[in-house]
């Protein structure tokens, strides 16, 4: 049997803080095997769509369909579960633990051994412990970090730190990746590594993506859809190109000048 083409209906979510609308009627689609780019001025509400796909914000109204799972109803660590995993704007690790163990941290939800299991079934217990880390080692690799699997992720670089969060995210074996300014605070060569990362995820794992990016140029390159927020309202949906022309996007977020200087 074919699956649809949606992986996940957003469908009329609104949002508010207060008198604050950070979310107004807002609906689209992300699609299975995507790269869906989410792109406004600061404050239009793109982070705030990320959080209420993990249900970190409970939607004042709407729904949010993930394969037959109303998320809106779905605590965070149920959401995880489903396949849903993300990297945030400013980084959440834990900075004590290496590399490893941060990754090792991320596969709890798959863990099935508890404290009694491992008192009664030692060697069951310890051959998880062994899979578990086979999953955590080939991301490890995939993402190029060997030499800090041991490195205490405090002491890491932020570019790295960044690296390392996005191989926690994968390390829950995420069927939908949200990243949320996955290369803010990067210099050029990180931006050009985290872009070949973030397209092999896609590519080589299958991965639906959606990606909150300030960076427009990366946008256009990487991104087969983008949708455009203006505080709080879906303004534009479309492919890179048709975006980079539409003229409500350039008014309300691109401008001429950046439509001059790409």
């Amino acid at each position: 049997m074919q699956l649809p083409e949606a992986l996940v209906s957003i469908n009329n979510v609104t949002l508010s803080f207060g008198g604050t609308i950070a979310l107004n009627d807002v609906s689209f689609e992300i699609k299975r095997g995507e790269i869906l780019a989410l792109i406004g001025p600061n404050g239009a509400g793109k982070t705030s769509i990320l959080n209420c796909l993990n249900n970190f914000y409970q939607a004042d109204c709407g729904k949010i369909m993930f394969e037959g799972h109303d998320l809106t109803r779905l605590p965070p660590h149920r959401i995880a579960r489903l396949g849903i995993a993300r990297t945030f704007q400013n980084i959440a690790l834990y900075l004590g633990l290496s590399t490893l163990g941060n990754l090792m941290a991320a596969r709890h939800i798959h863990m099935r051994a508890g404290l009694l299991q491992c008192l009664l079934y030692w060697d069951a217990a310890h051959r998880e412990d062994i899979a578990h880390r086979e999953v955590v080692e080939e991301i490890i690799d995939f993402l190029e970090i060997e030499h800090i699997r041991k490195s205490v992720v405090g002491a890491l670089p932020y570019g790295l730190r960044k690296r390392v969060e996005l191989g926690r995210a994968l390390a829950m074996e995420p069927r939908l990746l949200l990243l949320d300014e996955p290369m803010a605070g990067m210099n050029f060569e990180e931006k050009e590594d985290m872009a070949r990362f973030i397209l092999d995820v896609q590519e080589l794992r299958g991965t639906t993506i959606v990606l909150v990016e300030h960076d427009m140029g990366l946008v256009m390159d990487i991104a087969d859809r983008v949708v455009v927020l203006d505080f709080g309202l879906k303004i534009a949906k479309g492919s890179p190109e048709e975006i980079y022309n539409n003229p409500a996007v350039i008014q309300a977020y691109l401008g001429q000048e950046a439509r001059q200087g790409r």
